[in-house]
């Protein structure tokens, strides 16, 4: 189960075009960035740059987990995109991506940052998961879709 406020339609977004993985980053840190007043979205893109410098989020099957610390946060936050088309994201598999959640959580939050980036890792692992994503067609559908997976697998 996903925190309080941690993910809303507001913050996803269907049939995205982008054409790179820095346009990608560029769209999710806007997203991001309109959870909180205070939240830039230059500072988030250049903090989700500086970690995919440390070794690309591509998870493998079309899915990138972007994620980052950033003092300014006061809570976990998320954002997705289902591109249109699938970008190179430099994934461990060499597959384009096309699912990608995006996560800022506040500097001090280690445990949470981890706890999520494992629960979110195991969720888009599973292979109906990620097809039901693939075939929404609006926000709307995408956020029941990434709520129900998170509860189902909550337990385990």
């Amino acid at each position: 189960m996903f925190p309080p406020q941690f993910l809303v339609v507001e913050r996803i977004s269907a049939g995205v075009e982008s054409t790179s993985k820095k346009r990608l980053l560029e769209v999710l840190a806007g997203l991001l960035a309109s959870a909180q007043p205070q939240l830039r979205t230059e500072t988030i893109y250049e903090r989700l740059l500086e970690r995919e410098r440390l070794g690309s989020t591509g998870l493998g099957h079309g899915v990138a987990l972007p994620h980052a610390r950033i003092k300014d946060a006061t809570e976990a936050i998320g954002a997705f995109v289902q591109l249109r088309q699938a970008v190179d994201f430099d994934a461990i598999d060499e597959q384009p991506v096309d699912l990608v959640f995006a996560m800022l959580v506040p500097e001090a939050a280690t445990e949470v940052h981890l706890q999520l980036l494992a629960h979110l890792a195991g969720l888009f692992g599973e292979e109906t998961f990620r097809e039901r994503l693939r075939q929404a067609t609006d926000s709307g559908a995408l956020l029941r879709h990434l709520q129900e997976g998170a509860s189902h697998t909550s337990g385990g």
